[in-house]
């Protein structure tokens, strides 16, 4: 059994930091219906989410059906993207908050046959509140979109439930490259 069957196959719960080990991590739930991350969302973008100390982010090529007009990406699309991993970027807060307020920049056009990152921080964390910051970027590591967001913890109470339903852990992986990440 490989190290990640294994902690697959045994999850460690309550795990909320990515050890400052310099390693890159997966985050893993229970089968859910989240239209970015989620695997039993047949119309979702199934995406897998990565993570370092301080830093979240997932690889994902849109299709056609994500269009606004043309070939580019519709921005509720990308606005979606960078919600999403921005609030992933939570986890080393133990968080689990809700978007409170969201604000996207549109830098260039994005080609939906291109392969992106998006990514998401934490800038400012206090006891409830959290401020992100999140981009997409194409394989050249041009800046295509910016984001910055306001995120509100649950209560301990909902944390817990939102614990026991989802399973969330993370699992080491052994080589992220160029092209590592889930694409649609």
């Amino acid at each position: 059994m490989t190290s990640e069957a294994a902690a697959l196959a045994s999850p460690a719960p309550g795990i909320s930091q990515v050890p400052n080990d310099g390693r890159v991590y997966r985050f893993v739930v229970d089968p859910h219906h989240c239209f970015v991350c989620g695997e039993l969302n047949e119309r979702g973008l199934r995406t897998t989410v990565f993570a370092t100390t301080g830093l979240a982010w997932t690889d994902v090529t849109l299709g056609p059906d994500l269009v606004g007009w043309s070939d580019k990406a519709h921005g509720g699309i990308l606005a979606t993207l960078l919600d999403e991993i921005m609030g992933w970027a939570l986890f080393e807060h133990d968080c689990w908050g809700v978007t409170a307020e969201l604000t996207v920049r549109y830098l260039r056009p994005v080609d939906v046959s291109h392969r992106l990152r998006v990514e998401g921080e934490v800038a400012e964390a206090t006891r409830r509140l959290f401020r992100t910051r999140g981009r997409i970027l194409d394989e050249d590591g041009t800046v295509l979109a910016t984001a910055e967001a306001r995120y509100v913890a649950a209560p301990e109470a909902r944390k817990a439930e939102l614990r026991a339903t989802y399973r969330f852990h993370m699992v080491p992986v052994d080589v992220v490259g160029p092209g590592a990440g889930a694409d649609r």
